[in-house]
């Protein structure tokens, strides 16, 4: 397999121009229990452009009724990101002083189970919440300080690379 770069811009650029609107090529889920980790799928494809079709634990979209759990899903994205072997992108979980443009935040709201998906797209001070920014759907965003949310925990995704 290929090694190639994740672009780190690209994702960037791409919250930045669908943080407050839906792209029509992708199904918005917010009546279906939120857009948040579709819209940071995107976000990463836009950064990746590979995905992994593997029906058992992959990472695609073809359309709203055809996509893998990840795609849509706080924890299914999580866990392939963070055990992807095969082709598309792949990272680990990472302290906060580590963090980079492009990378994920997940939020947990009740301490126990992670319910929201950010894309990291502008960080001042990686060590001050209220210095790095995020954009998002379902609460639509761009911008905004990680620190505007009322959470109980966080964790953040480095995406190392991306493979082919």
């Amino acid at each position: 397999m290929k090694e190639l770069l994740y672009d780190r811009r690209n994702a960037c650029e791409y919250a930045r121009k669908w943080a407050y609107s839906r792209n029509p090529k992708y199904y918005n889920f917010d009546s279906v229990g939120g857009d948040c980790t579709s819209f940071v799928s995107q976000c990463i494809f836009a950064g990746a452009n590979v995905m992994n079709y593997s029906k058992q634990n992959g990472w695609y979209y073809i359309n709203g009724n055809n996509k893998s759990p990840s795609w849509s899903g706080v924890e299914f994205l999580y866990k392939f990101l963070t055990n992807n072997n095969g082709q598309g992108p792949y990272g680990e979980e990472i302290n906060q002083e580590k963090i980079e443009l492009g990378d994920i935040a997940q939020l947990s709201f009740d301490g126990t189970k992670f319910a929201h998906t950010l894309m990291i797209v502008k960080i001042e001070n990686k060590l001050d919440f209220r210095q790095i920014y995020i954009s998002s759907h379902t609460f639509d965003s761009f911008n905004k300080r990680i620190s505007e949310y009322n959470f109980e925990k966080i964790r953040f995704i480095h995406i190392k690379g991306v493979r082919k």
